[in-house]
């Protein structure tokens, strides 16, 4: 398989993977189907963009347009991350709040159905930007580490 390929998946699977600890640091309470949801810290999406163009860069240069090419697709996919997706979680907050809302100006009283039901919309899609900073970081680190570990080979 294509090394840098490797290296950026290894960053993105470690990313999801440190969630974990960290959602167990904040909450107290270990939750592994973090390892499959979106959005938290670090930014997987950043980690692995961000690995692959620091492995490219140490392998063949910054000059070249693979360099180039890795670079500009890793600062899209941030800009998404942390924007676009962000908004859209943003707004699955206010649709799946919405029930409630009509509810209570009915003037019926709530009954916490909406708190449990099973069809609510998916909330947690994009990342803050110190999420998106922090999975570039990590991803940077993976890529050195990676190209370090692949050089001698």
């Amino acid at each position: 398989m294509n090394r840098a390929i490797y290296i950026a998946l290894v960053s993105i699977g470690l990313a999801q993977f440190i969630k974990i600890p960290i959602k167990k640091f904040k909450t107290g309470f270990w939750d592994w189907k973090t390892m499959f949801e979106t959005g938290g810290m670090p930014s997987s999406h950043s980690a692995g963009v961000s690995s692959l163009a620091t492995y490219i860069a140490l392998r063949r240069g910054v000059s070249t347009i693979d360099f180039g090419l890795s670079s500009i697709f890793g600062l899209i996919v941030m800009y998404d991350a942390q924007g676009v997706r962000r908004q859209a979680g943003e707004l699955t907050l206010k649709v799946n709040e919405l029930d409630e809302e009509i509810e209570r100006m009915e003037g019926q009283k709530d009954h916490h159905y909406h708190d449990r039901k099973e069809d609510r919309l998916k909330e947690m899609l994009g990342h803050q930007p110190k999420e998106v900073v922090g999975g570039a970081l990590f991803g940077m680190l993976t890529g050195t580490i990676g190209y370090l570990l692949t050089k001698k080979l």
